[in-house]
């Protein structure tokens, strides 16, 4: 089969993938490159493209593990075997009125050794399972995953996974002074919801951590329009408040040893009759005044409020994830996400949770001398910069403002990698999940950062 494979054609590239007909069923050959490059994100990856090249078969059995170098975990690939498998067997179908059959119903893992495996399978599960929720919320229209249908989704989550979970009302968002998320949300027919989610391990904690997401459940820019292409996709501008809740069940299933409170701000963005005008002034929660110039850079003042409410209740280190800026696209392009942030410990844990799970970042500046473009001529700030370019870091820029002085702080602007085209590896069609894997392995192995 081997022989007949490589006359084929196949050279065992990364993911590539050959299926032949072989004595005992149908062999899928899955491509893993040269052994000295092989590891975890190999591995995922290589399972994610089994996963597709089988997909007409009930049942697979994987035998990767035992062709991988000693230098790579078998736990920890056998977990990412089992994120792989799941994630590339990823479909949504919610709408479809004849959903195909499901694929694979039954997977074996085969290994010279099972010491270790049911904790790693279970972990791989336990993440997988996250990341389709996170995908899931994701591709539901933005008309029916309204913000009380998110709450709702949230309130279910929490029950499975016993986690402390509060929603806000409009008149207790009001109450709780969060201006930018009542301002966004004022175009739109459906009330504004702010979710938050708790996580207290069984034993000591290893410290408090706090995560922001961006909920727009959808976008259109507001009264500064989007066009028609622009808009095509924007169900996805939650795609930080997904990853960040779906995050949240993942850590109650594996029992991360870290407090952790998620923070999302959910609202539409759009243009009713009473909506946010250019030039109004918005108060964010704790009472900087912002001059909205633009209203389709409408992220940053929903996740102030939430930044700010995050600050209050005295973390060891925040982060954000959001789907913020076109400029963090055309900067580092669709598949790495934008990082920035105060703290180079902090932030160095990000890039290493980024490079085991081979979510990727890159670290950027926020240049102080760039700051003086948020300057506002009737208010404490603008919510655009001056200039026409550095739109990511300008944004980052904003964001900060809201985060107590000397807190560690990391932002990461995933436009990019929230949202694929087409389904590679991994990578789904339509909203991926991105930063689900990053933000368990962070908690996981999360150290307190200096202030």
């Amino acid at each position: 089969g081997a022989a007949y494979a490589a006359g084929r054609g196949f050279t065992a590239k990364p993911g590539q993938t050959m299926t032949v007909p072989g004595a005992s069923g149908t062999v899928v050959y899955v491509g893993l490159g040269s052994a000295d490059s092989v590891d975890t994100t190999t591995v995922r990856r290589a399972a994610a493209a089994a996963a597709r090249a089988a997909s007409r078969h009930g049942s697979v059995a994987l035998d990767v593990l035992d062709r991988l170098p000693g230098a790579v975990d078998p736990e920890a690939a056998a977990a990412a075997a089992v994120e792989g498998l799941v994630l590339g067997a990823y479909r949504f179908d919610a709408h479809r009125s004849e959903p195909a059959p499901a694929p694979l119903r039954s997977v074996r893992l085969v290994a010279a050794s099972g010491k270790g495996m049911a904790g790693a399978i279970a972990r791989g599960e336990a993440i997988a399972e996250a990341v389709c929720w996170a995908r899931d919320l994701v591709n539901e229209p933005g008309g029916s995953m309204t913000p009380t249908e998110v709450a709702a989704r949230v309130r279910a989550l929490g029950r499975r996974h016993k986690l402390k979970v509060s929603v806000m009302d409009e008149a207790a968002i009001r109450k709780a002074g969060m201006g930018g998320l009542l301002g966004v949300n004022r175009g739109s027919e459906q009330p504004p919801r702010f979710v938050k989610v708790s996580y207290v391990p069984d034993g000591t904690s290893a410290g408090t951590v706090a995560l922001v997401g961006k909920g727009i459940t959808f976008d259109s820019g507001g009264l500064s329009i989007k066009t028609a292409e622009g808009m095509k996709t924007m169900k996805d501008d939650m795609g930080g408040g997904a990853a960040v809740l779906a995050a949240m069940a993942a850590v109650s299933a594996l029992g991360v040893g870290v407090t952790v409170h998620a923070y999302v701000p959910l609202t539409d963005n759009m243009t009713g009759g009473d909506a946010t005008r250019p030039g109004d002034v918005l108060v964010i929660r704790g009472g900087t005044t912002v001059e909205v110039l633009n209203t389709d850079a409408e992220g940053r003042l929903v996740l102030a409020d939430a930044l700010t409410l995050a600050t209050d209740e005295a973390p060891d280190a925040v982060i954000d994830l959001a789907t913020l800026t076109g400029a963090c696209m055309v900067a580092l392009g669709k598949g790495v996400a934008g990082l920035m942030g105060r703290g180079d410990d902090w932030l160095a844990q990000v890039e290493a949770a980024s490079a085991r799970t081979g979510e990727r970042v890159w670290r950027l500046p926020l240049p102080d001398d760039m700051r003086p473009q948020l300057d506002s001529k009737v208010a404490d700030l603008r919510n655009i910069g001056a200039g026409a370019h550095g739109g990511a870091l300008i944004a980052g820029l904003f964001l900060r403002e809201f985060v107590g002085a000397d807190l560690p702080w990391a932002h990461v602007d995933i436009a990019g990698p929230a949202w694929s085209d087409d389904a590679s590896a991994e990578v789904s069609a339509g909203g991926t999940g991105f930063g689900v894997r990053l933000l368990v392995d962070l908690l996981e192995n999360f150290e307190r950062p200096t202030r």
